[in-house]
């Protein structure tokens, strides 16, 4: 499963109206890629769809959509929202990590 904080669900509900998305209806597509200083980089975005191979999860009034793959990376992971003065940005909290980069957008196991 991949929670996702309150500050989060705000964020991400607030930009998928922004976008032309409906939070009840459409889904955060997370995943996994190649790439990035650590070996391997989140994805972030909004899907009308999901998936024969997604796995579905729903927590604060946020819908996810994870590829099968990339769930073996994510599970566990907390997705929070920073604001704050040293950084803005979504944070993926991902007890899989074994190292992250100073950025924070890539890890590797």
């Amino acid at each position: 499963m991949i929670k996702v904080s309150e500050s989060a669900s705000k964020k991400i509900v607030s930009m998928m109206e922004e976008d032309g998305f409906n939070a009840a209806t459409d889904y955060v597509r997370v995943g996994v890629k190649s790439g990035g200083c650590s070996g391997l980089s989140y994805e972030l975005k909004f899907d009308k769809e999901i998936g024969e191979s997604d796995k579905v999860f729903e927590d604060n009034n946020v819908k996810i959509a994870v590829e099968k793959k990339s769930f073996l990376y994510l599970a566990g992971t907390i997705l929070e929202y920073s604001g704050g003065l040293n950084g803005k940005g979504f944070v993926f909290n991902n007890p899989n990590a074994t190292r992250t980069c100073g950025c924070g957008e890539s890890f590797s196991l």
